[in-house]
């Protein structure tokens, strides 16, 4: 594999983590230089955008993107990673919850929310990862964050004897954690709760649909070019030489009314030179993928 690679979209398989999936795309592209946007749980399976060699210098603005999950919240029981791979703590019967009820729980996390994120998750804190100090017994009190949970949908709600197990829609910013929704809920209506599916179904543009299996990768690995996966992902500014060749080698370029979210920047020959950002005036680069030669060189 050689620059400037480009973006694997992957559906990745229940029980294998992100590292797991990029791990095995190294292999497969025959390079190191691999990352991933979003990391997601063990459990969930679904979209998990891979970036290879150049692209992973896309990836840390692509995971500030929405998303979306379908997903499945049992009520009645709590875990201690809220979802279905930790240990039951308590189990309270929902029988008793109604769908009214319910529904008002999921519409009290919707909009823009302080969420505290689980206490098994790989957030940092002093230096080391949440989930590492929650094994050793010394779970953190983690700070809430704010995020937006656009869509918060109830599907089919389904009662086995004491717990009740529902099926959601969930359409979230970077940083949302579906279970602590799922836990949330619970806690709202008094009986607990966690998650037992997830996934991905969405991530920016990138779509279920695009995802190809490790399995369909392993014989053919299939890459979304550099530019094709930044057009597709950002808004696009169209450049002169002279603004390739000045932005290419650190230059700043009058704004346009862009605006300070990341566009990218194509060159005359459609080549990807930049991810823009706006501030006072002017357009300056976030991250540069091509330089262009300079005069006489």
């Amino acid at each position: 594999m050689t620059d400037p690679g480009g973006l694997v979209i992957v559906d990745k398989p229940a029980g294998w983590t992100s590292h797991d999936v990029v791990a095995r795309i190294r292999k497969l592209a025959g390079t190191r230089r691999v990352g991933h946007a979003g990391t997601l749980d063990p459990m969930a399976t679904g979209v998990l955008v891979v970036g290879v060699e150049k692209a992973t210098r896309l990836l840390g603005y692509l995971a500030l993107t929405q998303k979306e999950y379908t997903g499945t919240i049992r009520l009645g029981q709590t875990t201690d990673s809220d979802d279905a791979d930790g240990a039951v703590l308590s189990r309270v019967p929902a029988t008793g919850v109604t769908e009214a009820e319910l529904r008002r729980a999921v519409d009290d996390l919707t909009g823009d929310i302080l969420q505290v994120p689980p206490g098994v998750s790989a957030i940092k804190v002093g230096g080391q990862r949440s989930y590492r100090l929650a094994r050793a017994g010394a779970a953190p009190e983690l700070t809430a964050r704010l995020v937006t949970v656009s869509v918060f949908a109830v599907g089919e709600i389904r009662r086995d004897g004491d717990v009740v197990d529902v099926d959601v829609d969930v359409t979230c910013s970077s940083g949302t954690y579906i279970r602590a929704l799922a836990r949330d809920v619970g806690a709202a209506l008094g009986v607990g709760g966690h998650l037992t599916a997830l996934r991905r179904t969405r991530v920016g543009p990138y779509r279920l649909g695009q995802a190809r299996t490790l399995e369909q990768l392993a014989e053919r690995l299939e890459l979304t070019p550099l530019a094709e996966a930044a057009a597709a992902a950002f808004p696009r500014r169209d450049l002169t030489p002279d603004e390739a060749q000045l932005i290419g080698h650190g230059g700043r370029l009058p704004a346009v009314g862009t605006g300070p979210d990341p566009v990218a920047a194509f060159g005359p020959d459609g080549s990807l030179i930049a991810l823009l950002t706006e501030e006072d005036g002017r357009a300056r680069s976030l991250a540069v993928f091509a330089a262009t030669p300079t005069a006489g060189s």
